[in-house]
């Protein structure tokens, strides 16, 4: 078999979970579908994970999970919590992946490059990789003390799983903000690959106008 034809066997292992079922309260609302260079949030997040993945699933507020979102392959209501939102996604991934993938529905500046990068890592043995960038501001804690940012990291999404190992982290339901978290906790081989500077979570209005100038210049 050519490293081609291997590659896109890979691939076809592959599923994305997009989370977008926040309410967006320090947005003001629901930023993943608040319009960024004549497209939604969302819709740039699910064509980067569409890049890698045979499959996608679209996970949002029950409210609208009727909805049709023709670029996903399955739709499907999240939880109360992020976690519970990613359980949802899980339970809709097939059994046979080799790779599953998280992505934050409000992440549409992550690329190709950083999203086959997880990929590889978890087929290379990894049980969750994580994206991560150096910390570059100066950090203090509550009481003003200076933090060593040289031990820090600010981690991003994509992150990548074996499919089997994060459903039997989840199946215990627990909550965390993110899930490689989790399988670190559980005692996971996890692996940190470089991230994207500018792999910004849009959170409030402004992050949209630094994204439109970002995607301008692609």
């Amino acid at each position: 078999m050519s490293d081609a034809s291997a590659a896109t066997a890979s691939d076809r292992a592959v599923w994305a979970i997009v989370v977008a079922a926040g309410s967006g309260r320090r947005f003001g609302g629901a930023k993943q579908y608040s319009p960024l260079a004549g497209r939604r949030v969302v819709d740039w997040s699910i064509d980067v994970a569409r890049s890698v993945a045979e499959g996608v699933v679209l996970v949002v507020a029950p409210e609208v999970a009727g909805d049709d979102e023709p670029a996903a392959d399955v739709v499907v209501a999240g939880g109360a919590t992020r976690s519970a939102s990613v359980r949802a996604g899980l339970d809709a991934v097939p059994i046979d992946a080799s790779v599953v993938l998280v992505h934050d529905g409000a992440r549409p500046l992550a690329t190709h490059a950083l999203f086959r990068s997880v990929v590889d890592a978890v087929l290379a043995g990894a049980d969750a990789v994580v994206p991560a960038v150096a910390v570059v501001d100066t950090i203090t804690d509550v009481r003003g003390d200076v933090v060593d940012r040289d031990a820090l990291r600010a981690v991003q999404t994509p992150q990548g799983f074996d499919p089997s190992i994060l459903r039997r982290v989840h199946a215990g339901r627990p909550e965390a903000t993110d899930d490689a978290s989790l399988v670190a906790a559980s005692g996971g081989r996890l692996r940190q690959v470089q991230g994207e500077r500018w792999n910004l979570k849009i959170t409030e209005p402004d992050d949209l106008v630094v994204a439109e100038s970002l995607l301008a210049r692609r």
